[in-house]
């Protein structure tokens, strides 16, 4: 199964591969490459969502995308929440392509406030949490109604997850499969 590569130009985003570098929640690099991948289903959808977010002056900023099945063993051991990491037993919408963790933007890259970072393992994570500023609220609430409105599905336990509709229906991707491998 091939996997859609999500890099500008063809893609108008930002790419922050968090899982490549040591700022993510286990303090070290997952990734051995930094490159994007999505499902084409949900790279068609995650298109669509920049063209929603451009006329209202706003980018997608890409924190995570496919993650290879090794990668979400090392999450899982690191911190095996369930709330928060997908038991790899079951395999997690990353695995498979059709999700990805992002969050809104400037044109310039300035991360729009959310109220917590990225991977924050609390519950002001939640999307409805109201502990958060009101200017958090209004800005999950944008990227909400962006990523929805382009055809995706989100987790309430976490505001920078969007993943298609009944994503566990695609089969897991192996990295091995691809070349060269990201882990």
């Amino acid at each position: 199964m091939a996997l859609v590569e999500i890099a500008p130009p063809a893609f108008d985003v930002f790419v922050d591969l968090r899982y490549a570098t040591a700022d993510n929640l286990t303090g070290k690099p997952i990734y051995r490459r930094a490159n994007c991948y999505l499902h084409r289903h949900a790279a068609e959808r995650l298109l669509r969502a920049t063209q929603l977010a451009a006329p209202l002056g706003y980018k997608l900023y890409i924190f995570d995308a496919y993650r290879p099945p090794a990668a979400q063993w090392a999450l899982w051991n690191h911190l095996p929440n369930p709330d928060f990491i997908a038991d790899p037993r079951r395999g997690s919408p990353h695995g498979r392509g059709v999700a990805v963790d992002l969050t809104l933007a400037t044109p310039d890259g300035q991360r729009l406030d959310m109220g917590t970072g990225f991977d924050a393992i609390t519950p002001l994570s939640y999307h409805a949490d109201t502990a958060v500023s009101p200017e958090a609220q209004r800005n999950r609430l944008l990227l909400l109604g962006i990523m929805s409105a382009a055809g995706f599905d989100f987790y309430s336990k976490e505001w920078w997850h969007y993943q298609l509709f009944q994503s566990r229906t695609y089969p897991l991707i192996d990295d091995g499969a691809m070349a060269p491998s990201m882990m």
